[in-house]
């Protein structure tokens, strides 16, 4: 099992969130007491992306949230066409935007309000900037979720996969790097239980993948205005589907 691989190689032990391990935690810690202890030196260019997959035999995702974490401890810096390198070997003083609790439904909630502030003007700029290859990209990723969610996978990975295209065809690499440090927290239902994919109603992964779908149109067609309009249904949408867990029954 990758879990296992993963925390047999790093020497650490399982950190484990609702029973599961947390593989982002894991590759993140080993990469750290890597650069600690010298392994990895100030200047040391990283292992690709591709080769940290297969070190750590997790997906390009997990890598990539790791290395993300590093990043906002200001231990690693990413230069544009060269790759990510070390800065610092020790953690900085952390990022100024603390990570929230994800096993808090209220926090969940303030995250999905700073993503519809965030993700409308990111979705207007998209539309009024993007290339065919980056249309061709976002429409690829929707494409991906129909897949996963027709052949019952998880949908969670491809979810922030397809948020990223669009932070892309911006063409201002803040908007990526802001998903980036929410990372598997942008898409908190992976999040909230064990097997949380598995656990999803296939109607709702419907309903979301209708509101991506309402996302990549507007884009493909530039319509600022109706990109933005999505985004915020989106959104808002999940912020009241979150918030209705939050009232008692009955």
């Amino acid at each position: 099992m990758a879990e296992d691989a993963v925390t047999r190689r790093s020497g650490l032990p399982a950190e484990r969130r609702r029973g599961r391990v947390s593989l982002v935690g894991v590759v993140s810690e080993d990469l750290r007491r890597r650069i600690v202890a010298g392994e990895l030196r100030v200047g040391d260019k990283l292992p690709s992306e591709a080769e940290l997959t297969r070190h750590y035999d997790v997906s390009r995702t997990v890598v990539r949230e790791a290395i993300a974490t590093l990043r906002y401890d200001d231990m690693v810096e990413a230069r544009q066409g060269a790759g990510v390198f070390v800065r610092h070997n020790q953690p900085g003083t952390g990022s100024p935007f603390p990570l929230p609790d994800m096993a808090r439904i209220s926090s969940i909630i303030e995250i999905l309000e700073l993503r519809a502030a965030v993700e409308m003007e990111a979705a207007a700029l998209a539309a009024a900037r993007r290339s065919p290859a980056q249309e061709e990209a976002i429409l690829e990723r929707h494409g991906d979720i129909d897949a996963l969610i027709k052949a019952g996978q998880p949908t969670h990975e491809a979810d922030m996969a397809f948020h990223l295209a669009i932070a892309d065809a911006t063409n201002n690499p803040r908007f990526r790097d802001f998903l980036e440090l929410l990372g598997s927290n942008a898409i908190p239902r992976a999040m909230l239980q064990p097997d949380a994919e598995a656990a999803t109603p296939k109607d709702y992964l419907l309903r979301i993948q209708q509101e991506h779908r309402r996302i990549a149109e507007a884009i493909t067609q530039r319509d600022e205005a109706a990109a933005r309009e999505a985004v915020r249904v989106h959104l808002i949408g999940s912020q009241q589907r979150y918030r209705a867990r939050l009232r008692p029954a009955g």
